[in-house]
């Protein structure tokens, strides 16, 4: 089923996201297999809970593969769910992102997330200049296609764009180009969403725009999350991490807490789809939807 179709339902709906296995050294073949397997259990477990759709990251170049996306995203396909596969552009020639979509469309994917990608470390003008500079360029290429296209967005602005109009107006071209929905980077007040949504709707951008929320549950984590997201943390939560972060029990507990207040809050102000950055976490995706049972549509 494609995410736009999805995103018309009315009630609300909670979606997760999942990472595929690195690809290792071919001479590690075993070790691979067993990484593959273990990881599509664990992706069982969580499309066992019933989420709306379950996307599955790509990574930068040198990290994860497309060939583990696509495997993965056929499994939870064949876990009864629909899958949303990462597509990252960066460093790729038209023709890889052919072969792609060739995988994509014979393990019968139907959803993209359009993506840049991160620039691995030392990357060299040659990649920089490469077929895909940006994510509007891939949308530009896919949107012939009969694929439902995603893409990402940051309420408080990408971290390489200096101001928050300059990024709307890069965001409405990638709309423009074809996108279907959004999904927003996570981002820890409320209000920074509906500021942002409205920022959006007054700049014509019009397509849903699904709110991204990450149960922070390692307090450790949070300073780099934020520094690579520009994601701002409010004084509520920093308090949070302040006095829980050193104790993992603890700190899980506030961080699933603060999470499914801030999907109560969305949901009550009428955003009905919520995508949840707790990864390849069952228990802590259990956790989630287990505060939710009662409200969201199953």
């Amino acid at each position: 089923m494609k995410i736009s179709e999805l995103l018309s339902s009315k009630g609300p709906s909670i979606s997760f996201e999942v990472f595929p296995p690195k690809r290792s050294d071919p001479a590690l073949f075993a070790e691979e297999e067993h990484a593959m397997a273990k990881t599509k259990a664990v992706i069982s477990e969580i499309a066992a809970l019933k989420p709306s759709f379950i996307s599955v990251t790509y990574g930068a170049a040198g990290g994860t593969t497309g060939a583990n996306t696509c495997e993965i995203a056929r499994h939870v396909l064949g876990c009864g769910v629909p899958a949303l596969a990462h597509l990252t552009c960066i460093g790729s020639s038209r023709d890889k992102i052919a072969d792609e979509l060739k995988s994509f469309r014979e393990a019968g994917i139907e959803n993209i997330l359009c993506l840049r990608g991160d620039y691995p470390p030392g990357t060299d003008a040659s990649m920089r200049a490469g077929d895909f500079r940006h994510a509007l360029d891939l949308v530009k290429v896919l949107r012939p296609s009969t694929f439902c296209l995603g893409g990402a967005c940051y309420p408080e602005r990408h971290p390489e764009c200096e101001h928050i109009a300059d990024d709307i107006e890069h965001l409405k071209a990638k709309v423009d180009a074809g996108l279907d929905f959004l999904t927003t980077q996570m981002f820890f007040d409320n209000s920074v969403y509906y500021n942002y949504l409205s920022r959006l709707r007054s700049n014509g951008i019009m397509v849903p725009v699904v709110a991204g929320i990450m149960p922070v549950t390692n307090g450790k984590q949070i300073s780099r999350i934020c520094k690579l997201s520009g994601t701002t943390l409010p004084p509520r939560f920093r308090a949070i991490v302040d006095r829980f972060g050193e104790d993992p029990a603890a700190m899980m507990s506030a961080g699933v807490a603060y999470a499914t207040e801030q999907i109560v809050d969305l949901f009550a102000n009428g955003v009905n789809h919520v995508h949840v950055y707790t990864m390849n976490k069952p228990d802590l995706s259990r956790m989630i939807m287990r505060n939710l049972e009662s409200i969201v549509a199953r």
